[in-house]
């Protein structure tokens, strides 16, 4: 999640998350940003979304108005996305779960999946309930967060004018493998 509004080309991303999914098995997980562009769209508020990254998206996209006039193809891939991803390992999500469920109790309870998008505490839990790894971004650190329940893959890219942040990572699965990169584009700093 998060593929828009921290960087300078949203539209391009997207453009190359599409491509890749035409000839690759896919899952894109739902961050908070793609969350607010769709509630923006969907009641017509777009405060939040526009504080939060919104304004640098729609530059992306050439559009000097906030409105739903997204290409058909990119809307169809927001609207799509999914909130969490759950395999026989890993439980994949965006922001986090609460630590004192499982993740068969979080899937089943509705009403939490929202909070998925925006959930930090789980971070400091002392020993989630959760009988499978998280795997999840949002919160970023200075270097991935990897122990027996979690991995954490937010590294502060978008924060490169940051002490420790500025970094790309990704995790190779099942070998739990990081792979970083430092940050290419000259973001605006946060």
């Amino acid at each position: 999640g998060d593929y828009i509004d921290r960087g300078p080309d949203s539209k391009g991303v997207v453009d190359v998350l599409i491509s890749f999914a035409a000839n690759h098995k896919c899952v894109f997980l739902q961050g908070n940003h793609e969350w607010m562009l769709l509630h923006a769209i969907e009641i017509g508020d777009f405060k939040m979304w526009e504080r939060n990254g919104g304004k640098q998206t729609m530059q992306s996209y050439s559009m000097r108005s906030f409105s739903s006039e997204f290409p058909s193809q990119h809307f169809h891939f927001y609207r799509n996305t999914k909130i969490f991803h759950d395999t026989e390992n890993y439980f994949f999500v965006h922001g986090g779960v609460p630590a004192y469920n499982t993740i068969e109790e979080l899937i089943a309870d509705e009403d939490t999946h929202h909070d998925m998008l925006w959930y930090r505490k789980h971070i400091d839990a002392p020993r989630p309930y959760w009988e499978k790894k998280v795997v999840f971004g949002h919160t970023p650190s200075s270097k991935p967060i990897h122990n027996e329940n979690m991995i954490g893959i937010d590294t502060g890219c978008v924060y490169k004018n940051l002490p420790g942040m500025g970094t790309l990572t990704a995790v190779l699965l099942p070998e739990e493998t990081f792979i970083t990169q430092s940050c290419l584009d000259n973001p605006e700093p946060y």
